[in-house]
């Protein structure tokens, strides 16, 4: 069973569908649209009654989230071929105390998406290699009667993405394992680098980067201000590249953000869903979804569903095998110099609220970027 956006989006079947053709093995197709994928899933596992092979979500604290299934005993741990093609640093979304329960379907860059022909038009020809660069396009950019960045203000879920994309450089590159040190105690919001970002987002605003209104954006505004090519960039999921560009024509590709003076780039990068099995499945068909798990982390079969799901391969990632939108950030995954989404870790989906709800208040002039640090700290601790 799996979920499915729209009648597009069947990068899961399509893979199954392929496996059969080449085995024999029949592989039952069960699609829930995703807004009652959540809910099927749950009742079904609860009910005994799930299916064999199941999406989830890396990570936990939501209800279909490979550890909090894993942690009632749902699901069956699985093979060699399964923990081996997961990114480094990332094995806790995907298992408990070294048992591996979740593998990893592709990997997905949180990033911005960048429109280089709307840049040269107002006289940015190059992307922006550190965040200076960044500002002073800003103005260049409103003098062209455009803007760098367009953003969904309104929308926690975006502004809280800006500031984790920005994270990447100015915590996890120097910290790659700071959310381990705050479970520790060992560091806190309000004195690292995370107050780094929110100045970062402060100065963006006050140098104009943002469109007018930004506070009022929704994804609409992301949408038609990419499609019009009245802005440069949006912090949003990496394969939305792909779909704008076909939808629009237009040849927007996938950046790091500008790192600061003295960083090199460093990117957000996360194996996003997750295979599982069901815990509950006959021993026979244990095995054979093992079996099909297997084939499926061959780099030829990730490539595969990579091109289908409009995302990077999970294993054999380089240069020559990404699509065209990902390929300034392709040495980058290839050497590894990325994070995974930091909220996948947090111990619970008030801090990433505290986040994003604090944002919007920057924006607005309604909160301060010590307010918002301190609302972190608290949720992190409660």
């Amino acid at each position: 069973m799996f979920p499915k956006a729209n009648d597009d989006d069947d990068a899961y079947g399509q893979l199954a569908e392929q496996y059969s053709e080449e085995t024999g093995v029949n592989i039952e197709l069960l699609p829930y649209q995703a807004e009652s994928y959540n809910n099927q899933l749950t009742t079904q596992l609860q009910g005994g009654n799930a299916a064999d092979l199941m999406v989830l979500i890396p990570g936990g604290g939501q209800a279909v989230t490979v550890t909090t299934i894993a942690d009632g005993g749902f699901l069956e741990p699985l093979g060699d071929a399964s923990a081996a093609i997961i990114p480094e640093g990332q094995e806790a979304l995907f298992g408990i105390d070294g048992t591996i329960y979740g593998q990893p379907t592709a990997l997905s860059p949180t990033s911005l998406v960048w429109n280089g022909p709307a840049g040269e038009e107002v006289g940015i020809d190059e992307y922006p290699e550190n965040f200076d660069q960044m500002l002073d396009g800003c103005a260049a950019a409103r003098d062209g009667g455009k803007t760098v960045m367009v953003m969904a203000g309104a929308v926690p879920f975006n502004t809280g993405l800006l500031a984790t994309i920005i994270s990447a450089t100015r915590v996890y590159q120097q910290d790659p394992d700071w959310n381990a040190q705050r479970s520790a105690d060992e560091v806190t919001f309000a004195e690292s680098g995370w107050r780094e970002v929110l100045d970062d987002i402060v100065e963006m605003n006050g140098a104009g980067c943002f469109q007018d209104g930004v506070a009022g954006g929704t994804f609409d505004s992301i949408t038609q201000g990419l499609g019009g090519q009245t802005a440069l960039t949006a912090p949003v999921p990496g394969s939305a590249a792909a779909q704008i560009n076909q939808a629009a024509g237009l040849e927007l590709d996938v950046r790091a953000f500008p790192p600061a003076d003295g960083q090199e780039p460093y990117a957000v990068v996360s194996a996003s869903y997750s295979w599982a099995i069901n815990a509950a499945a006959e021993d026979a068909a244990k095995r054979s979804a093992q079996a099909f798990l297997d084939w499926a982390a061959e780099p030829a079969q990730a490539k595969t569903f990579a091109d289908l799901s409009g995302l990077i391969p999970i294993s054999g990632a380089d240069a020559s095998n990404v699509a065209a939108e990902y390929a300034p950030i392709a040495e980058m995954i290839e050497s590894g110099s990325y994070t995974g989404f930091p909220v996948e870790t947090w111990p619970n989906p008030a801090v990433y609220d505290a986040l994003s709800v604090g944002v919007q208040g920057l924006l607005t002039g309604q909160k301060t970027v010590d307010q918002i640090l301190d609302e972190m700290d608290a949720a992190w601790d409660s």
